[in-house]
């Protein structure tokens, strides 16, 4: 049996040698390359879909204040004052009737949303600021515009 020096054979002959190279400089880049593209648009994917979540518990607040604001129209026969929804984390309750523990506040500045009710409590207007700007449920009023700054848009509920 011969031993053959495999480090002296010519590379055309050793098969071995051949397949035992790494990766050249150009497919290095490109593969960094995608991984980089890959990388920003699943980023600027899941920065819309923290706004959405965010956008979405706006919502679910303020809908939860309206169905509060609902019933205390059915036992009162008029909505609150406008004051008594300027503090966030208070609630609201007359007579001991309680219609809501805490009044909830923007997840992200902790402001209260924009209450104003009718002088004579027979309506209300609710607003919030959403972050998405293309959320199908903005308030599309060009009056109602200057409640938000930019580049949050506004969302409205208003007596049914």
């Amino acid at each position: 049996m011969m031993n053959i020096d495999m480090n002296n054979l010519p590379i055309n002959q050793n098969s071995k040698r051949k397949t035992l190279r790494g990766f050249t400089l150009i497919e290095l880049l490109v593969s960094i390359s995608i991984i980089a593209i890959l990388t920003a648009l699943l980023t600027a994917n899941f920065i819309g879909a923290r706004q959405r979540g965010r956008d979405g518990q706006r919502k679910s607040n303020m809908y939860q204040l309206q169905s509060a604001l609902e019933l205390y129209r059915a036992d009162n026969g008029d909505y609150p004052a406008t004051a008594s929804l300027s503090t966030c984390g208070n609630g609201i309750s007359v007579n001991g009737t309680v219609y809501m523990q805490k009044v909830p506040c923007d997840p992200v500045t902790g402001d209260p949303y924009i209450y104003t009710a009718a002088a004579d409590g027979s309506t209300y207007t609710l607003f919030g600021c959403l972050e998405n700007s293309n959320d199908s449920e903005k308030d599309t009023d060009q009056a109602d515009a200057g409640v938000c700054t930019s580049p949050n848009v506004p969302f409205k509920l208003t007596s049914p």
